[in-house]
């Protein structure tokens, strides 16, 4: 377990079309965990102040916009049908490229194609949903993690659930943001007895026991799943 940071705080990006539960997840783990640590912190960023649509409507409002640069330990960019703008969105790429060397950089499903784009990833291992929707299976439709290898050809496919590279963390389908969040708090400093329960709170913790050994870290492979 790594050293304890305080008042460890994730940034959410958010922008048009975000898939909900891949921000909603992550959220919804450190708003918990704040129960047994009020110093843990979620907060939304966007491109501006403005509310931002994400899928089926929903809307957010941000907590802060690119310019405030807020205080941060890591950044987390979600997928969704979204994604496919923010693959050409240089104000995203510049934002992401300023962040400290300390800032862990994350994503959710398809998100991590944002950082396979900027060449973040070539070399390392990383992951995406691997679960086509309807219009991803009919020609010329294509799963995600397979996209995820044409954006970023010099990347490491894997199909663990959760891809711990280092400061890049990559977590595979909508739901992983669950174990997003858990292991952010792993990489935040807490330990196994924290994090469990943080998930039994949520009535989650036989998912939490299945899941949690669906990781790699470091290119060391998981119980559960394996490179494609």
């Amino acid at each position: 377990m790594s050293e304890r940071i305080l008042g460890f705080r994730l940034a959410i990006y958010v922008f048009k079309d975000a898939e909900i539960l891949d921000f909603a997840a992550p959220y919804g783990v450190f708003s918990v965990a704040r129960r047994f640590d009020p110093e843990l912190e979620a907060f939304f960023v966007a491109e501006s102040m403005r509310p931002v649509q994400t899928q089926a409507g929903f809307t957010v409002l941000p907590n802060y916009s690119f310019s405030d640069q807020p205080a941060m330990n890591a950044f987390l960019i979600p997928g969704g049908f979204g994604t496919r703008q923010e693959l050409n969105n240089a104000h995203l790429h510049e934002y992401v490229r300023s962040l400290p060397a300390s800032c862990l950089i994350t994503s959710v499903c398809t998100g991590s194609w944002i950082y396979g784009r900027m060449g973040l990833l070539d070399g390392l291992p990383a992951t995406n949903r691997k679960e086509p929707d309807r219009a991803e299976m009919a020609p010329p439709g294509k799963v995600p993690i397979d996209r995820l290898k044409d954006i970023a050809p010099a990347c490491v496919i894997s199909r663990a659930r959760v891809v711990d590279a280092g400061r890049i963390i990559t977590a595979g389908g909508i739901a992983s943001g669950m174990e997003m969040g858990f292991h952010l708090l792993r990489r935040a400093g807490y330990d196994e007895a924290f994090v469990a329960e943080v998930a039994r709170v949520m009535e989650y913790s036989a998912a939490y026991e299945l899941y949690r050994q669906d990781l790699e870290v470091n290119g060391e492979a998981p119980l559960a799943g394996a490179r494609a």
